[in-house]
Order: structure tokens, then C-alpha cells, then sequence
């Protein structure tokens, strides 16, 4: 299946990076919501916390992950992955780094909800400490994606 996507193939690693630009916006927005919202338990602002998490899961999060993995898979599968083309070593190592981020997003997604039912359990300092991981894996995948060591 390598090359189906044709002249298509710049629009949909256009689309792909944009919304990879909304999701990390989002990433990097919702861990200081939550240590926000942590500090904010047992006051009527968590409620307003709450709702800004939920706004920000549903229009920005929800929508930008779905629209990454979608076209992200298109993209690997043009340029052969499902083909064993040689020479993609970059790209397993980016899925592997993408699949973690995708990960940490359901961790913060579920933390959110927890901490709505006034069950924080981590420090605010851990909570910003954990706030900088997508910083560090989107170096390391745009540095796969660019550079393509491997």
C-alpha cells in the first residue's frame, strides 16, 4: 500500500501536524488545570476547574487525539509500514514514544475525573514535575520525524 495516498499525501501530513499542535496545546494546558484544581478541593473553585478540564477534553483533546492516530496510521501506512519497507527504524521508535504520550494523556484524562470526585492524591510539585513529559517526548518524536537517525 505504499504511496496510496498520492498527491494527497502533503495535506494529510498538513492536517496531521496540526493537530498534533492542538493536542500538545491541550497536553500542555492540563497539568496546570489539575495541580490548579488540586489546590482549589474543598472550595467552590474546583467546580470551576472541573468544567475548564471538561471543556478542554472535549474540544480540544478528544477531537485532536482521535485526528492525530487517524492520520498519523495513514501516513505510516503510505510511506510503508505495514509493508516492511526498510529503513523505518525512526518511525517504530516515534510510534513508541507516541503511543506513551497517548498514554500519559489518558493518565492526566482520568486524573481530571478523579481529582472532579475530590481524590487528588498527587503533590501539586509532582504535578508540574509531571507537566513537562510531553514537553520532553515531543522533542524526541520531532527529532525522530525530522532527522530520521535510523
Amino acid at each position: 500500500m505504499t504511496g496510496w495516498l498520492g498527491n494527497a499525501y502533503l495535506w494529510v501530513k498538513a492536517a496531521h501536524i496540526i493537530f498534533v499542535i492542538f493536542w500538545m496545546a491541550g497536553l500542555f494546558l492540563l497539568p496546570r488545570y489539575l495541580v490548579h484544581h488540586q489546590e482549589a478541593l474543598g472550595t467552590p473553585e474546583a467546580a470551576a476547574w472541573e468544567r475548564r478540564e471538561a471543556l478542554l477534553r472535549r474540544m480540544i483533546l478528544g477531537p485532536s487525539i482521535g485526528a492525530v492516530w487517524l492520520l498519523g496510521i495513514a501516513l505510516a501506512v503510505n510511506i510503508g509500514l505495514l509493508d516492511g519497507q526498510p529503513g523505518l527504524g525512526w518511525l517504530h521508535a516515534k510510534l513508541l514514544f507516541v503511543v506513551a504520550l497517548s498514554g500519559y494523556h489518558g493518565w492526566a484524562v482520568g486524573y481530571a475525573k478523579k481529582l472532579a470526585r475530590g481524590q487528588g492524591s498527587t503533590s501539586p510539585r509532582n504535578l508540574r514535575l509531571l507537566g513537562e513529559v510531553p514537553a520532553f517526548a515531543v522533542i524526541f518524536i520531532v527529532v525522530l520525524a525530522v532527522v530520521k537517525p535510523f
